[in-house]
């Protein structure tokens, strides 16, 4: 560890970055550093927003790995047989899962009906129908709350289990991360709340116990990197099989070209062996294979929060080479 780079990157956060809650790294396998902010420390659970996604791409490729779900290329539809369609709606009948997880199926709307969204009744049956319309599959349409909430229908219909339920077995208690409790917003402020807080160890739920795929998990920084150590040890966690490294090489592929960056199943791909889990605010869990290193930050939502990875790459990480 480079002291001096780490002062410097500590510094930089201090003046740029005030919302950060906590950085954790590990390398080779090691917790090399860990610091905390905003009155913080290794307990404190963070809505990690968009990150949320990322980890049910795991619980799906666990459910996978399980036989619960046969294959990727399975229709959306083929998941909810009693969900009654629109009939003039032919898109959704080719779209797959596949097409979920890379953020290639088309949705209905252009601009998020967010209000209507929060105000629904039932999260998984609002995204269902927004689903399809006239846009063609196969082009990128990131969809950060409307949606997302279809993966964790597929996975209560497949397994019998809720999401939370799911998870704990197969995720949280194997890699000692404390689980989650259900929680259903009765108000705006309730939800604003939530979202500052960094005491809640909560996964948000539908009023019909649904928990939410694209936001609303929380988790410490050092569950993160749990997670993040989980995908560089190809899917095993003190000495047990968690994922397959099958799913862990497939979701962490490309398979969208998006530039600069690409996308693979609800992972953000940075290059030929390092990914990320992003989340508003800058909340992430970035892996980098070559160099064997963990990178995971928490961070409260502030507007406008610019993302982590430039401070990942190029302050945090060459401190720790």
């Amino acid at each position: 560890m480079n002291k001096e780079k780490v002062k410097t990157f500590e510094d930089i956060i201090k003046k740029n970055h005030p919302n950060i809650c906590g950085v954790v790294v590990l390398k080779d396998d090691k917790l090399v550093y860990e610091n905390y902010e905003n009155n913080c420390n290794k307990e404190s659970k963070i809505h990690i927003y968009s990150v949320t996604k990322s980890i049910i791409s795991l619980l799906i490729g666990i459910a996978l790995d399980k036989g619960y779900i046969k294959d990727i290329n399975q229709k959306i539809l083929a998941f909810f047989p009693d969900y009654k369609k629109d009939k003039s709606n032919k898109t959704i009948e080719n779209i797959t899962l596949k097409d979920m997880l890379t953020m290639t199926a088309p949705f209905k709307y252009k601009d998020a009906p967010y209000i209507d969204y929060f105000t629904s009744s039932d999260y998984l049956k609002f995204s269902l129908d927004m689903l399809g319309g006239d846009n063609e599959i196969g082009s990128f349409f990131y969809t950060p709350l409307i949606g997302p909430d279809i993966f964790s229908g597929i996975i209560k219909n497949t397994t019998n289990q809720s999401v939370l339920e799911f998870a704990t077995k197969n995720l949280f208690e194997p890699l000692d991360i404390i689980p989650s409790k259900n929680i259903t917003f009765k108000s705006e402020k309730e939800q604003m709340e939530f979202n500052q807080s960094i005491d809640k160890n909560n996964w948000v739920a539908g009023t019909n116990n649904l928990n939410t795929a694209g936001w609303g998990l929380c988790l410490s920084t050092i569950d993160m990197a749990k997670i993040g150590q989980l995908y560089l040890n190809c899917g095993v966690y003190n000495c047990k099989r968690i994922l397959s490294t099958k799913w862990i090489k497939e979701s962490t592929s490309p398979h969208i070209n998006l530039g600069d960056l690409s996308y693979g199943y609800l992972w953000w791909i940075l290059d030929d062996h390092s990914f990320v889990a992003m989340g508003d605010g800058g909340n992430s869990i970035y892996v980098d294979t070559k160099d064997n290193i963990v990178i995971a930050i928490s961070a409260l939502f502030v507007p406008n929060s610019s993302e982590k990875i430039e401070l990942i790459k190029h302050y945090i990480k060459p401190a720790f080479e």
